[in-house]
């Protein structure tokens, strides 16, 4: 059940989509929906067949073979799917096996083996889990991000820092060894930012055996015997537990598979209530009422939006510092999936808005005055948690003062929200779009809805604008440039 009442369409589950300041009077019309009434119609069916079948016109692997596009199974847990019982349970053993045993993980992935690992461990653990107890941490150990950069420093500093922790331990002398797992991410295994860097930290940390103990699990291709991969060939030589990177499922919509869960697992994430938020999300988005389908709704307005009036850029601003993850997240989501430079047909068509990562209120002192006073380029989606599970009171420690009295009394969210409020009303009272996709609180349930959401928007978007929303060729062009030097540098 949904409910649309003052251009808000809101959930069952409490989760809304607020588009009264992207839609009207002066902004994206009704008629303008109604002018787009074909196109969405065809839309619509295109991602029922997606859903049903996951053929989608005209996509091709990289190397130009047809591909089906099935990342709208993965909210569904069934037998036969790729989320199965069975596959849910050895995310969930695996968990549990690191619980009050394993001291560190450290997992190695980039784009979305990396970006949306990112996203769930900063909603379920914030930015100071490592920092924490392991009774704090539930028995869950702590959990570090490396190859989603070639960064030299870092990686040395993150040895060094384990090596440090290791040692710490054995100060105190606490019984059992550190215990880092590696957890590698790679369809293929050649990817070479993940590789490079793994096989540093692997090398150097094998040399402090036995203050430290490490493991390895790897995520990839699940294919066996001859067709499997180099990092599958690598697993079964070595004895490494493995996971599956599933086919048919970009890096970026792989957040809801093994290679997202696997981080969901290693911290103890309710990935129950992360898929079933998805899934949620997913049957509210099956009505071709397209003021009840969220996904189909955001899609059109910000289509139109860009393509009758100009605003091809997108500023996606959470108001809550970790969701800054998602804003990332989603760089990758609309820029590989709609920034295109073909038609379907193979017409230069160029498409795409550029999206930008911004979060309030930070960049409310930062980027606000480019969106309020710049080219009228521009949506800013907002993104509002409306219940906070902790919320101070700001108190009056400072009566005599009268500027910070004035603000005493009243919560940090209703402070932030009024930030928000303002920044919406200051923009739209200038035409300058933006709508608002309000969370009831932040918890894996809603973060489920939100991010699914998110992703079938891309899908009916690409049918909107015609081109292929599950391929990248533009990413292929760097990578085929990259290979001969590699080879050159190393002669």
């Amino acid at each position: 059940m949904s409910s649309k009442e003052e251009n808000c369409l809101t959930l069952a589950s409490g989760f809304s989509f607020d588009y009264g300041n992207l839609y009207g009077a002066g902004k994206v019309t009704a008629s303008d929906v109604e002018d787009l009434a074909e196109k969405l119609a065809a839309a619509q069916k295109a991602v029922e067949t997606m859903r049903a079948t996951g053929e989608v016109r005209g996509h091709l692997s990289k190397d130009g073979t047809p591909e089906r596009v099935l990342f709208t199974q993965l909210p569904y847990v069934a037998e036969g799917n790729l989320n199965s019982p069975a596959s849910i349970a050895k995310l969930k053993e695996f968990g549990s096996s690191l619980k009050n045993t394993v001291d560190a993980v450290v997992t190695f992935g980039i784009g979305g083996s990396y970006l949306g690992n990112k996203v769930l461990f900063d909603v379920h653990c914030g930015e100071f889990w490592n920092a924490k107890s392991v009774k704090e941490r539930n028995g869950y150990p702590k959990l570090y991000f490396n190859g989603n950069n070639i960064d030299a420093r870092r990686t040395a500093d993150m040895v060094e820092h384990l090596i440090a922790e290791a040692r710490l331990k054995a100060v105190h002398g606490q019984p059992n060894t550190y215990k880092v797992v590696l957890v590698v991410i790679s369809k293929s295994g050649g990817t070479l930012d993940t590789m490079s860097t793994f096989m540093v930290m692997y090398d150097a940390l094998k040399q402090q055996e036995p203050l430290l103990n490490i493991e390895v699990v790897a995520v990839t291709d699940p294919a066996k015997g001859e067709k499997a991969t180099l990092l599958g060939k690598l697993a079964e030589e070595q004895g490494w537990p493995t996971f599956s990177v599933p086919d048919g499922v970009g890096g970026r919509f792989s957040i809801f598979s093994e290679v997202g869960l696997v981080t969901a697992a290693c911290i103890g994430m309710d990935i129950d209530a992360f898929l079933a938020g998805a899934q949620a999300m997913d049957q509210a988005c099956q009505t071709s009422d397209i003021y009840k389908n969220p996904a189909k709704l955001n899609a059109a307005l910000k289509f139109i939006a860009a393509e009758k009036y100009g605003r091809d850029i997108e500023v996606f601003m959470p108001y809550a510092d970790y969701l800054k993850s998602v804003a990332e997240w989603y760089v990758q989501l609309l820029a590989e999936s709609l920034g295109k430079r073909t038609s379907r047909e193979g017409a230069e068509v160029f498409y795409g808005r550029t999206p930008i990562v911004a979060v309030g209120t930070t960049d409310m002192h930062a980027q606000t005055q480019q969106h309020q006073d710049g080219k009228k380029d521009k949506v800013v989606q907002f993104v509002k948690v409306a219940k906070w599970e902790q919320d101070a009171m700001i108190p009056d420690v400072f009566p005599t003062v009268s500027k910070l009295s004035e603000i005493s009394s009243i919560y940090l969210s209703q402070a932030l929200d009024v930030a928000r409020e303002a920044n919406a009303e200051a923009l739209i009272n200038d035409e300058r779009f933006n709508a608002t996709l309000i969370l009831p609180s932040l918890n894996a349930y809603h973060l489920g809805e939100l991010l699914y959401m998110l992703a079938l928007s891309v899908a009916y978007e690409g049918e909107l604008a015609n081109v292929d929303a599950f391929d990248q060729p533009g990413v292929e062009a760097y990578k085929r440039l990259m290979g001969p030097r590699l080879k050159a540098l190393k002669k």
